[in-house]
Protein backbone atom coordinates (compact mmCIF):
# COMPACT_ATOMS: atom_id res chain seq x y z
CA UNK A 1 0.00 0.00 0.00
CA UNK A 2 1.09 3.34 -1.06
CA UNK A 3 -0.32 7.07 -0.56
CA UNK A 4 -0.26 9.96 -3.25
CA UNK A 5 2.00 11.76 -0.44
CA UNK A 6 4.40 9.19 -0.18
CA UNK A 7 4.93 8.88 -3.90
CA UNK A 8 5.33 12.35 -4.71
CA UNK A 9 7.73 12.26 -1.80
CA UNK A 10 9.67 9.57 -3.37
CA UNK A 11 9.45 11.14 -6.64
CA UNK A 12 11.16 13.85 -5.06
CA UNK A 13 13.58 12.13 -2.97
CA UNK A 14 14.60 10.65 -7.04
CA UNK A 15 14.66 13.88 -8.26
CA UNK A 16 12.72 12.29 -11.31
CA UNK A 17 9.75 13.92 -12.84
CA UNK A 18 6.40 11.62 -13.45
CA UNK A 19 7.54 10.97 -17.18
CA UNK A 20 10.83 9.11 -16.12
CA UNK A 21 8.89 7.65 -12.89
CA UNK A 22 5.69 6.54 -15.51
CA UNK A 23 9.24 5.14 -17.93
CA UNK A 24 10.91 3.24 -15.04
CA UNK A 25 7.62 1.82 -13.81
CA UNK A 26 6.52 0.99 -17.88
CA UNK A 27 3.08 2.55 -16.67
CA UNK A 28 1.52 5.70 -18.29
CA UNK A 29 1.73 9.02 -17.68
CA UNK A 30 -1.30 9.29 -17.25
CA UNK A 31 -1.64 6.48 -14.97
CA UNK A 32 1.26 8.34 -12.82
CA UNK A 33 -0.99 11.29 -12.36
CA UNK A 34 -4.28 9.97 -11.94
CA UNK A 35 -2.32 8.04 -8.65
CA UNK A 36 -0.48 11.16 -7.32
CA UNK A 37 -3.78 12.92 -7.54
CA UNK A 38 -5.43 10.51 -5.41
CA UNK A 39 -6.55 11.93 -1.84
CA UNK A 40 -4.78 9.01 0.73
CA UNK A 41 -4.05 5.53 -0.52
CA UNK A 42 -3.12 5.01 -3.90
CA UNK A 43 -5.44 3.37 -5.99
CA UNK A 44 -5.46 1.44 -9.00
CA UNK A 45 -5.15 -2.24 -10.41
CA UNK A 46 -2.97 -4.53 -8.91
CA UNK A 47 -0.25 -4.69 -12.01
CA UNK A 48 -0.07 -1.23 -11.76
CA UNK A 49 0.22 -0.83 -8.47
CA UNK A 50 2.76 -3.70 -8.55
CA UNK A 51 4.99 -2.35 -11.22
CA UNK A 52 5.16 1.40 -9.33
CA UNK A 53 6.26 -0.35 -5.87
CA UNK A 54 8.51 -2.50 -7.52
CA UNK A 55 10.36 0.33 -9.27
CA UNK A 56 10.65 2.70 -6.60
CA UNK A 57 12.06 -0.17 -4.27
CA UNK A 58 14.81 -1.09 -7.35
CA UNK A 59 15.72 2.84 -7.33
CA UNK A 60 16.23 2.80 -3.97
CA UNK A 61 12.82 4.20 -1.96
CA UNK A 62 12.00 2.02 1.36
CA UNK A 63 7.84 2.70 2.17
CA UNK A 64 7.86 2.86 5.47
CA UNK A 65 4.06 1.90 6.78
CA UNK A 66 2.83 3.82 9.45
CA UNK A 67 3.92 2.93 13.20
CA UNK A 68 6.49 0.49 11.41
CA UNK A 69 10.11 0.53 11.89
CA UNK A 70 12.60 1.01 9.32
CA UNK A 71 15.67 -1.28 8.94
CA UNK A 72 16.82 0.20 5.91
CA UNK A 73 20.14 2.27 5.79
CA UNK A 74 20.54 5.91 4.89
CA UNK A 75 18.65 8.84 5.17
CA UNK A 76 15.04 9.18 5.38
CA UNK A 77 11.80 11.37 5.91
CA UNK A 78 8.65 10.59 8.24
CA UNK A 79 5.74 12.42 8.81
CA UNK A 80 4.15 12.43 12.02
CA UNK A 81 0.69 12.72 12.53
CA UNK A 82 0.45 16.23 13.71
CA UNK A 83 2.39 18.59 11.47
CA UNK A 84 1.51 21.77 12.86
CA UNK A 85 1.12 22.91 9.09
CA UNK A 86 -2.15 22.89 6.85
CA UNK A 87 -0.95 22.20 3.50
CA UNK A 88 -3.30 22.05 0.22
CA UNK A 89 -3.86 20.10 -2.00
CA UNK A 90 -1.19 20.17 -4.46
CA UNK A 91 1.39 20.44 -1.04
CA UNK A 92 2.72 23.52 -2.47
CA UNK A 93 1.46 26.32 -0.45
CA UNK A 94 2.00 25.75 3.00
CA UNK A 95 -0.07 27.72 6.31
CA UNK A 96 0.89 26.85 9.61
CA UNK A 97 -2.24 26.31 11.89
CA UNK A 98 -2.03 25.67 15.47
CA UNK A 99 -2.54 22.18 16.74
CA UNK A 100 -5.06 22.83 19.56
CA UNK A 101 -7.85 25.10 20.15
CA UNK A 102 -7.61 27.07 23.24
Amino acid sequence: MITASQLRAARALLNVDQRRLAELADLSLPTIQRMEASNGVVRGNVDSLTKLITALEAAGIELVGENAVSHGCGRGVRLKAATGIKRGRTGRSAKAVPLHAD
